[in-house]
């Protein structure tokens, strides 16, 4: 399988990530998780070895790579234990970056883009609401025109980076008698008068700030806007695929992870003179988690060759998600199990895997509401076609 997607250089690419985030992220990882915040002198540093660029345009400082480079970057991510430092990567990446990049003008673009790809601007992106969720297309956050720009009120809720980026991409209903065709995208000063961020608490991505954000009177110019007017709602529709399989390849690799720790320590310990993974019952579990594993990377690797070539799989991705996720909270569970009492210690990392995977099923889109996407595709015959 290997052989399929990777070519040399993406191996010399995966082992200098690897070096990189060894050396300069995860000395750092256990403080960040503490005190909840990711210093950012990390940015710059990521910027410059080219990984918030990968498959952005060279004209803008990215480096026009293959969907394969983020696919190994977001594998790599999951393997230093935080995914809340993972989560702050690929939402400025793959979520703010996206919209940027796809539907922001030339101006935006020198602006917002390129300083982000090397790691000077950080953004998040805007859309769920307190009282949405899911539905998008149910937003209240309005921009009301005026002369020379817009006037934002609103709020928005789960929002990672929300609390340290410097810009935002924010969604707002230009024309609330459209519904979700009356939503647009705006890029968003994050010392803009009217704006207030407060952190949330969470269960996991401890390392990474998760914000509630209200706008109070927030103006913004028109040259700000991303697009057309009321385009939003297909925009981000658009870009869903994307987001899914970003979260179906993280669980795979977090689920990879978890086994490969828990089958080092079953390697090491002795139980009734023998080591763990000796014992039948629990061999023909690891047979079967690996298993699992397997079938949901192989199927993420088919979707990111299918996105990478210009297709649009939205079943396929849908599909890897709500697999994926669940699958990586199964299996660790099921490690931390492996690891008896010292899987329930903090000083392992099997806590904070548990922790960080729970939100796969939550985040980007639940699974309740993607096995309703799917009914519809299945039972319906409802077809999603790429924005033109």
């Amino acid at each position: 399988m290997e052989n399929l997607y990777f070519t040399e250089e993406h191996h010399l690419f995966r082992e200098s990530l690897k070096s990189f985030l060894q050396k300069e992220v995860v000395p750092h990882v256990d403080e960040w998780e503490k005190n909840g915040t990711i210093d950012k002198a990390i940015w710059p540093k990521l910027g410059y070895m080219g990984f918030l660029g990968l498959t952005y345009p060279t004209e803008y400082g990215g480096l026009g790579l293959d969907l394969f480079y983020t696919l190994i970057l977001l594998e790599e991510l999951q393997k230093i234990n935080s995914g809340g430092f993972a989560a702050a990567v690929w939402a400025h990446c793959y979520l703010a970056m996206t919209h940027l990049n796809a539907e922001g003008s030339d101006s935006i673009k020198k602006d917002y883009l390129e300083p982000s790809i090397h790691g000077e601007k950080l953004g998040c992106l805007c859309i769920t609401e307190p009282f949405g969720g899911s539905d998008v297309a149910g937003m209240r956050t309005t921009a009301v025109k005026e002369r020379d720009g817009y006037i934002i009120n609103g709020s928005k809720t789960f929002i990672t980076n929300g609390v340290y980026a410097d810009y935002m991409v924010v969604a707002a209903k230009t024309d609330p008698t459209l519904g979700n065709k009356g939503i647009s995208l705006f890029v968003v000063d994050s010392n803009s008068e009217g704006i207030n961020t407060s952190k949330l608490d969470k269960l996991g991505w401890r390392a990474s700030d998760t914000a509630e954000i209200s706008f109070d009177n927030v103006k913004v110019g028109s040259d700000k806007m991303l697009g057309e007017e009321n385009k939003g709602f297909p925009y981000i529709m658009q870009h869903f695929a994307l987001e899914r399989l970003i979260m179906a390849i993280n669980a795979h690799a977090r689920a990879e992870y978890a086994l490969e720790y828990a089958l080092h320590y079953m390697d090491e310990r002795q139980a009734f003179g023998k080591s763990l993974d000796q014992f039948q019952a629990l061999r023909h579990k690891v047979a079967d988690l690996a298993t699992e594993i397997e079938h949901c990377k192989t199927f993420n690797y088919v979707i990111t060759a299918q996105l990478d070539a210009g297709n649009y799989p939205v079943k396929e991705a849908t599909m890897a998600k709500l697999k994926s996720t669940k699958m990586a909270d199964d299996v660790i569970y099921e490690c931390l199990q492996f690891l008896g009492g010292y899987g329930y210690m903090e000083d392992y990392p099997m806590a904070r895997l548990l922790r960080d995977s729970r939100l796969g099923p939550i985040g980007g889109g639940t699974s309740e509401i993607l096995r309703e996407i799917i009914s519809k595709i299945i039972i319906d015959k409802k077809s999603y076609k790429p924005r033109i």
